[in-house]
């Protein structure tokens, strides 16, 4: 499926290399018994490796004309269904039988990846999320306190699922040729839930004022920062429980700290 031109207002760089295209479906792993989304199919890259290898397949493309191209060539597989829609604005629920077995794979836009993570994120949540994404955004999602590539991301994500990079993609396997190389990665959400969903509302809101201010130490965050306003009694005793000093900036909490203190001040 040649297609239309790719569009750089939605973010499309094509996967045209074979052995990629392969290999990222392997690293799939789905059989004739999984249900399988695959985001931004654009001209089929993966596609044609999924379709008739996975029980159902569904194709979510928000392109107009790629859409229309999907629909028509696969329009005789009952095992095959487009969704002509913004990824950002699915119900997944609403398009496959059961989410929480549901696989999802996709070559996403540079520019949207960290919104459509976190979509993806959204309860329920699928059982496998495996996506090419710029290289430097799979090291921030899977790096490690103290490195610096950790901050939000890594925490927003390690705190709700496992993710581990698979694998290097580089620049030269798409088209048009991105001015960066990519990385697969694959998010696994755990189970049971660590923590429901007022507690993660909580998470969030500590992540992300640490983050904003994450030069300065902890006790300045907690204290001072107009999200969270802290007494400073209350702000030594959950540091303490948590494992992590006052004098700590945010980069050298773990997410399992992040997780304490959130719990025990907000």
């Amino acid at each position: 499926m040649r297609g239309p031109r790719p569009k750089r207002s939605l973010g499309q760089n094509f996967l045209v290399d074979p052995n990629f295209q392969r290999k990222i479906v392997d690293a799939v792993g789905a059989g004739p018994d999984d249900e399988v989304m695959e985001v931004g199919p654009g001209r089929g890259a993966l596609t044609r490796h999924l379709v008739g290898k996975v029980g159902r397949l569904v194709l979510v493309e928000l392109d107009d004309a790629l859409a229309a191209d999907l629909q028509e060539a696969y329009r005789s597989r009952e095992d095959v269904t487009v969704v002509h829609a913004d990824i950002l604005s699915v119900d997944l629920a609403e398009h496959v039988r059961d989410v929480a077995a549901l696989r999802i794979v996709g070559n996403i836009p540079y520019n949207i990846t960290t919104p459509i993570l976190f979509r993806l994120l959204k309860r329920p949540r699928p059982r496998e999320i495996v996506v090419l994404v710029q290289e430097e955004v799979a090291d921030r999602i899977v790096a490690a306190p103290g490195t610096s590539a950790y901050g939000a991301l890594a925490v927003g994500i390690q705190s709700v699922a496992h993710a581990e990079r698979l694998f290097r993609v580089g620049r030269n396997a798409f088209r048009p040729v991105p001015r960066v190389d990519s990385a697969l990665v694959r998010v696994r959400p755990l189970r049971p839930e660590p923590l429901d969903e007022r507690q993660e509302a909580r998470l969030r809101t500590l992540v992300r004022a640490s983050f904003q201010w994450r030069r300065k130490q902890l006790a300045k965050i907690l204290r001072d920062h107009p999200d969270l306003r802290v007494p400073a009694d209350r702000a030594e005793a959950a540091a303490e429980r948590a494992g992590a000093g006052l004098q700590d900036r945010p980069e050298r909490l773990s997410p399992g700290q992040f997780i304490t203190l959130s719990s025990e001040l907000l």
